[in-house]
């Protein structure tokens, strides 16, 4: 069998090794040191406007502390996007309080402005506390940040922007993750770079990344003995893998530029086959591209072709792919919590399919790709235009 093509495997750039040994060689392998905090400053400079980073075990961790940082406990709610993926809503659970998820919009498949908002209405209506907003960047493409925070500023929530998948991505120049008032990031194997497993938490309130990076290191008092005056977490992350995060940081805008190009390819091969469309970047958008993501609509495509018709001819070759996330109101663990939305989510999950993205995909991967989808679609010479574009 041929060997397997993941959907979205690690790359490395060769630097990370230099200040992996670098931790050996000092002996900076327990928990923190100097590796997390040039991770630190290296990704608030990438960020820019004034922002403040804590690097952590992981984005779930990230989003979990962020949501403590903001007060929410037992009893609250806090607005979450329904296309996503678990991770997003978990925290919430984590904390006692209730998930309220909000459907997407078809422009960019994030949360709806529209159902947002008339989510905030109906739970101020009913008085429930909704103490944050949790829009995702899906597949690393920007959400309506604009109308969202507008929405927010009206109800006075406060915005914690999932950007675990957006690393890179820029909304009219401005990166995604200084737009909410708070932002999580994911560096997990899959991720544009990875820290193996690792996450981080952005503001422009430094008091609540303090707030966080005490928190993460299980909220150790300041004395000499070890006293504790509240519950604590063990959500730092090491320097070890801080120093993996160092040299990846080296090569993020050339795996942005890679997984844009892997973007383009697929767009060549599949973009003029009837009832197959691709994920869109609104006005002022600069997708990471992630994760290239298409619909196949049965009802539009040559002979009813669906996702799983191309899902399963990848498969056959050993080419991994991944049907979008299912909606959260949709998954059993979340269904009997309040949504608001007209259905979108469900369509896009029914119809949508994520294509083999890597950074480190080649030539003859891409061969092989195409090769896989050949006999589904009616058009050879549709199937040829992209031979050689990478």
């Amino acid at each position: 069998m041929n060997h397997k093509i993941w959907l979205s495997s690690p790359h490395m750039g060769g630097a990370e090794l230099d200040f992996v040994h670098d931790a050996f060689d000092t002996n900076w392998i327990a928990p923190l040191g100097p590796n997390v905090d040039a991770f630190e400053a290296d990704l608030a400079t990438y960020l820019g406007e004034g922002v403040h980073v804590a690097a952590l075990s992981s984005g779930t961790a990230a989003l979990h502390l962020a949501l403590i940082v903001l007060g929410v406990g037992a009893g609250d709610e806090v607005i979450c996007q329904s296309m996503t993926f678990s991770a997003s809503a978990n925290p919430i659970a984590y904390l006692g309080a209730t998930p309220v998820f909000v459907d997407s919009e078809p422009d960019t498949w994030n949360m709806s402005p529209e159902h947002l908002e008339r989510a905030l209405r109906d739970r101020q209506r009913k008085g429930k506390r909704v103490m944050a907003i949790i829009p995702v960047h899906l597949y690393g493409m920007p959400a309506k940040m604009d109308q969202i925070m507008a929405v927010a500023e009206r109800y006075g929530v406060p915005v914690v922007e999932d950007a675990a998948e957006a690393l890179g991505s820029t909304l009219d120049n401005r990166h995604l993750g200084t737009f909410g008032d708070m932002a999580i990031l994911s560096f997990n194997g899959n991720k544009i770079i990875t820290t193996s497993g690792g996450g981080a938490l952005v503001s422009r309130n430094p008091d609540w990344i303090n707030r966080a990076r005490h928190l993460s290191t299980q909220a150790r008092d300041p004395a000499p003995h070890y006293q504790h005056s509240e519950l604590g977490y063990n959500y730092r992350l090491s320097n070890v893998l801080a120093g993996i995060g160092r040299g990846q940081m080296k090569v993020l805008e050339k795996r942005v530029c890679r997984r844009r190009a892997n973007y383009n390819w697929y767009h060549d091969l599949l973009g003029q086959v009837d009832g197959i469309v691709f994920q869109p970047e609104g006005p002022g958008a600069r997708s990471n591209r992630w994760l290239t993501a298409l619909l196949a609509d049965p009802l539009d495509t040559p002979d009813g072709l669906s996702r799983e018709d191309l899902r399963l001819a990848l498969e056959s070759d050993n080419i991994d792919s991944r049907p979008l996330w299912k909606p959260l109101h949709q998954q059993p663990v979340f269904a009997h919590y309040p949504y608001y939305g007209e259905g979108i989510s469900d369509a896009l999950f029914n119809k949508g399919l994520c294509l083999p993205s890597g950074s480190n995909l080649e030539a003859a991967d891409f061969d092989r790709i195409r090769l896989g989808l050949s006999p589904l679609i009616d058009s050879q010479s549709v199937m040829t235009h992209a031979v050689n574009r990478l």
